[in-house]
């Protein structure tokens, strides 16, 4: 029998006390992410083409500010470090950062550059076409050195990047200095999230995010992902060789099959939490704000794996990504619905708040 012990984190009542959540100024953040962030078009016309979509919902977006969204969703303290441009896109990015309760102290204005918009099409259960309007580049790609807040980047508890951030420069070198103010601290974690549209092709994506995995303590992907950064997209040899290259603990999401978790000692498989899908997007990033909510509270990794793939499934059947983002008590009750199913007939789920 499984018995989770739950301490209840405070949640966010409203945007008041979201934004005081979000400050920065007296103590260290729980979760510092790093990348994209930009403005999500999602069709409120679902199953239609894009080319005949007339109504459109306007969201936050970009993997790595969702993840901080998600954080903050469970009582973390959050913030992203991103760039956005000198225009309303931008002004409505910091804005909804701090209605979510995610810090905007780090995010840098690059007046060259528009803030980018991410179109998308939504057809159920499994295609979501997106088409991402980032040229000549976008504000988090120009990032620099100078526009890293060193120390915050050094005392977060987690320090979270994305695979993508380093597609081109000076984004590539910029990452590469963070990690190296980092120095490996636990919990230093790298979503493998990989985007043709973003390469020039997947040799310079397996080179680059193969360079930066030793400075990493978590490596989170899929399949296809895995198979980019380090030649191996059967789950057991991914997982492996995400251990060999120096992560602590593997995570490789295997789709519909469930997720594969390893570290030197220890291995879990949890199975999918069942939902029906509206918006696939906007799952891996609940996820992973859900495992860095685990991993910051010492939960088992079966645990940890469980909860983020409750969290995905809530927010795959939900419209948007960012604003979906579920808060603990949603992915408690789920979980408890859910456990026979999940964890086997001779396994359950009690709550202790």
């Amino acid at each position: 029998m499984l018995v989770v012990h739950i301490t209840a984190q405070p949640i966010p009542k409203d945007a008041e006390k979201a934004a005081t959540m979000a400050s920065t100024k007296d103590s260290m953040l729980n979760v510092l992410t790093i990348g994209r962030s930009g403005v999500d078009m999602y069709p409120l016309d679902i199953g239609v083409a894009l080319e005949d979509v007339e109504r459109f919902g306007k969201f936050l977006g970009g993997s790595p500010t969702n993840v901080a969204v998600a954080a903050a969703r469970y009582g973390r303290t959050s913030g992203v470090v991103t760039g956005v441009g000198d225009d309303p896109f931008g002004r409505f990015v910091r804005n909804k950062m701090r209605e979510l309760g995610v810090s905007d102290e780090y995010v840098v204005v690059k007046e060259a550059f528009h803030t980018p918009v991410t179109f998308c099409e939504i057809f159920p259960p499994d295609n979501f076409p997106l088409y991402f309007y980032r040229q000549p580049s976008a504000p988090d790609l120009e990032l620099t050195v100078d526009d890293l807040p060193m120390e915050a980047i050094e005392t977060a508890d987690i320090f979270w990047i994305s695979a993508t951030g380093l597609c081109r420069e000076p984004s590539f070198s910029t990452h590469c200095a963070a990690l190296s103010r980092r120095q490996r601290r636990t919990h230093t974690v790298i979503d493998l999230d990989f985007r043709p549209v973003f390469w020039e092709n997947p040799e310079l994506a397996h080179q680059r995010v193969d360079s930066v995995l030793s400075q990493c303590t978590v490596a989170i992907g899929n399949r296809d992902e895995c198979e980019i950064a380090v030649g191996e997209r059967d789950p057991e040899r991914a997982a492996d060789a995400l251990l060999e290259r120096g992560v602590d603990l593997a995570i490789v999401k295997q789709g519909l099959e469930g997720t594969l978790a390893k570290t030197r000692d220890e291995r879990v498989i949890i199975p999918i939490t069942p939902v029906n899908t509206v918006n696939g997007l906007g799952a891996g990033d609940a996820f992973g704000g859900a495992v860095c909510h685990g991993l910051l509270a010492g939960w088992s990794l079966e645990r940890i794996i469980f909860a983020a793939s409750t969290a995905g499934a809530i927010v795959s059947g939900r419209l948007e990504c960012s604003t979906a983002m579920p808060n603990e008590q949603e992915v408690q009750k789920l979980m408890a619905q859910v456990a026979p199913d999940v964890l086997g007939a001779d396994r359950s789920v009690t709550w202790e708040c």
